[in-house]
């Protein structure tokens, strides 16, 4: 049977689908024998959780993994040029590029920062333009982020014996390189046409796994096999989209309180539990910022409170606000491909306001509607004395116990006031005429 190379294809924005899918992928094919893994990429960058997942995976995969920056045109922006670095083999395609790995906020990679401007005091006719003068200082936390950052990619670097340099470049002045250019800075091994052409130059090629030397054998032998998503990753891939994730919440939220708001409903609370308990696996695994979820959570009290409370509007503006704050800063990253859409949340936020207004009002109207079905339903009723004593009636097709303030007669009219347990009060009707008689 002929040996295989497979093919994992990276294409987009990197996130917790696409990390669930490299693992599983380098575990299957370890466990069917594959020679080989190459992760073909095309991606704008990611979120840091997600990036250092598959990192690991490459590090302790017992099978080579080589990545490939393809088709032509494609790039390995921010998280995708660490996992270039992490890979035992770092392979482009021509007119493809790699680099600007500067973290922008805890969470996600992506935007670029510029490159610190040179020192300029001994060169006193020098005058800096308007777009070049310096920014203000990085704060700590940017410091902080920069340095992990660096740290991390430079021990990359030190596995493979690659660019340390440029790669701590690439992540303090966002420094991008083409192919060629990477592969004459030692950023990357080799340039292919195509993944045929890879496995024909890594021919004989020698790369170190777990600190040893390996010499590849046989590569251009390997027949190719392309692994897709599955339906699981699939499923992944919707539900951590995050304006999936705060649709689920919100129909979450919206389902529980029309449970509560009427015990007994099951559809709405059974929708409201699986969407809340969907919107909180995606969250788990996506940034999220827990005070925009509060916010969020606040918001909706507020604007309920508003309906049971009545202050002239200032729980529900204040309801409202707290609403759109929340949801604005509810996932930590800037990448734009992890950020809620400002048209849902606006959508979605007037929609909520007319639906508490509209909903809650009803709810109220109904709650103060008199019962008329159960033992409440009673009261009111017309029905006929059937002992005066002990005082018994006729309500409803049943016969209870009463007492009353005037003597009845038996077969006399009477109209229950109240219940007291198991007993009616009740009061004699007294038709015109009737009292002279």
């Amino acid at each position: 049977m002929a040996q295989s190379a497979w093919v994992l294809e990276i294409n987009g924005a990197i996130g917790p689908a696409t990390a669930d899918y490299v693992e599983r992928g380098i575990n299957d094919a370890r466990e069917q024998g594959a020679k080989l893994i190459i992760l073909q990429m095309d991606t704008p960058g990611g979120l840091d959780t997600a990036m250092r997942q598959i990192i690991k995976a490459i590090i302790n995969s017992p099978i080579p993994v080589a990545s490939y920056v393809s088709p032509s045109g494609a790039r390995a922006a921010s998280a995708g040029t660490y996992i270039s670095y992490a890979s035992h083999i770092a392979a482009m395609s021509p007119a493809t590029n790699l680099g600007a790995a500067t973290p922008v906020q805890i969470g996600g990679f992506g935007d670029l920062s510029p490159p610190e401007l040179p020192d300029t005091s001994d060169m006193p006719n020098t005058k800096p333009k308007p777009d070049e003068m310096p920014k203000a200082p990085k704060s700590s936390m940017e410091k902080k982020m920069i340095n992990d950052a660096e740290a991390y990619i430079r021990s990359l670097a030190q596995m493979h014996g690659r660019n340390e340099e440029w790669a701590a470049k690439a992540v303090r002045e966002a420094a991008s390189l083409s192919a060629q250019a990477a592969l004459e800075n030692n950023v990357i091994d080799l340039i292919a046409d195509d993944v045929q052409d890879l496995l024909r130059q890594i021919e004989g090629r020698e790369i170190k796994m777990f600190g040893q030397s390996t010499v590849l054998t046989q590569t251009n032998q390997l027949n190719l096999k392309y692994i897709k998503p599955d339906w699981r990753n699939k499923i992944l891939s919707i539900i951590t989209d995050p304006n999936v994730a705060y649709i689920l919440m919100l129909l979450g939220i919206y389902g529980l309180f029309f449970e509560l708001m009427n015990p007994g409903s099951v559809v709405p609370g059974v929708i409201g539990g699986i969407c809340l308990i969907l919107a909180l696996f995606a969250f788990q695994v996506l940034p999220v910022n827990y005070a925009g979820l509060l916010l969020i959570l606040l918001g909706y009290a507020f604007m309920i409170a508003e309906a049971f409370l009545p202050s002239f509007g200032v729980l529900g503006i204040g309801g409202v606000i707290a609403f759109i704050i929340g949801s604005i800063i509810l996932l930590d990253t800037d990448l734009p491909q992890y950020q809620i859409s400002k048209a849902l949340i606006a959508s979605i936020g007037i929609i909520s306001v007319g639906f508490f207004i509209f909903v809650v009002n009803w709810a109220l109207r109904v709650h103060k509607t008199p019962k008329t079905t159960g033992i409440e339903g009673i009261i009111g009723e017309v029905g006929e004395c059937v002992t005066a004593t002990p005082l018994r009636v006729h309500v409803h097709g049943e016969e209870w116990k009463a007492q009353a303030v005037k003597p009845i007669q038996i077969g006399q009219k009477v109209q229950v006031t109240a219940i007291h347990g198991l007993e009616l009060a009740v009061t004699p009707i007294i038709y015109q005429g009737e009292e002279g008689m």
